[in-house]
């Protein structure tokens, strides 16, 4: 796999409703991936696709619209390629939620500058702090995390299926 650095030319990071089209493709998508990582290591076998409709109706996004949350969507040569969600939890605090890559897009750079863009939106909410939960199998997005500055912190929630939580302060970061 070849790596490039990331350009504008061939990255952009925008805003998206919650509810699009876009958004929608690429949660299933995440939804997809996630589900069946989870399901292949600990039962052997892929989602169920009832249970996966099920999952993907159960969690609209509606968090993730204004004027307390977004959604940001990547998009690398133009075609929609990820995305990454930020909610405010309290007046100081988000939450950065659905941070997720289509496999083709991975590698170039484009997961920094998704959470790097998300940083900034939640710094523009009145974010001092990103907190964010995910899995112990999910260990590309824990060293991802890890490399942009985020640090293992205490349980910020009690999600089923999170075992690893991550905060990162955004007070005195913010720069040209």
């Amino acid at each position: 796999m070849t790596r490039t650095t990331p350009t504008t030319t061939r990255w952009s990071v925008a805003t998206e409703p919650y509810d699009s089209p876009v958004a929608a493709a690429l949660w299933r998508a995440y939804y997809t991936e996630v589900s069946d990582r989870w399901y292949l290591l600990h039962e052997g076998h892929a989602t169920d696709p009832a249970e996966l409709e099920r999952e993907v109706a159960a969690d609209t996004g509606e968090y993730l619209a204004p004027p307390n949350g977004l959604l940001l969507v990547a998009r690398y040569e133009g075609e929609p390629v990820g995305t990454a969600g930020v909610r405010l939890a309290d007046a100081t605090t988000a939450e950065l939620k659905r941070v997720y890559l289509r496999p083709e897009a991975r590698g170039r750079g484009g997961a920094a500058l998704l959470v790097s863009a998300a940083e900034d939106a939640a710094r523009a909410l009145g974010a001092e702090r990103v907190v964010l939960d995910t899995r112990g199998d999910l260990v590309e997005a824990r060293a991802l995390y890890a490399r942009l500055g985020y640090v293992e912190s205490a349980p910020h929630n009690d999600h089923e299926f999170a075992e690893h939580w991550f905060t990162k302060e955004l007070t005195g970061t913010w720069g040209p």
